[in-house]
């Protein structure tokens, strides 16, 4: 059968990393930090059933190298677009399109890609806005809980990366 999801953009802080944990220069570049439990077991999941992986995050690129590499999921990814390198911060449409661009995807396939994040104004509302499948993870205590608008809504929320998977397998059958 063929899936029905195209790809699967993730951001990165408070989604894979937990901000609390980074080891910052004073340059704002962060030089490690630790994985949010299940994480790690997430991405390779993925990646082992063979969905397509965008990073998606705001902030240096050198940030996102440092903080995953040394767990070996930053080449898990199969594309990157970063604030530092498009140019613009998300919810702007430019950085998910660029991913989404990267893994061969246009406008007619967004609304079977999915986008994970844990900021309801930038990773959210950036994904509704391009008609993504947005997925809240709602674990970390930095961000505002409360949509400001209908255009902060998650379609899905989660509270654990491991819980994203049952959250395919809804999409795979109901799409």
């Amino acid at each position: 059968m063929a899936r029905k999801i195209l790809a699967i953009c993730l951001d990165c802080g408070d989604t894979l990393i937990d901000e609390a944990t980074e080891v910052k220069t004073e340059g704002d570049v962060s030089l490690r930090a630790e994985l949010i439990p299940g994480a790690d077991e997430l991405l390779r999941e993925l990646k082992r059933r063979g969905y397509p992986l965008a990073l998606v995050g705001d902030g240096p690129a050198a940030t996102f190298r440092n903080n995953l590499s040394p767990y070996g999921l930053y080449q898990l990814f199969d594309a990157y677009a970063f604030s530092e390198t498009v140019g613009v911060c998300k919810p702007q449409p430019q950085i998910f399109m660029s991913a989404l661009e990267q893994l061969g995807l246009d406008q007619k396939d967004y609304s079977n890609v999915v986008m994970v994040g844990n900021y309801l104004a930038r990773d959210i509302k950036g994904a509704n806005d391009l008609g993504l499948i947005s997925v809240w993870l709602d674990w970390a205590p930095r961000r505002p809980k409360t949509p400001t608008d209908a255009s902060e809504a998650p379609r899905f929320t989660i509270k654990t990366p491991l819980q994203l998977l049952r959250v395919i397998e809804t999409l795979e059958k109901t799409l």
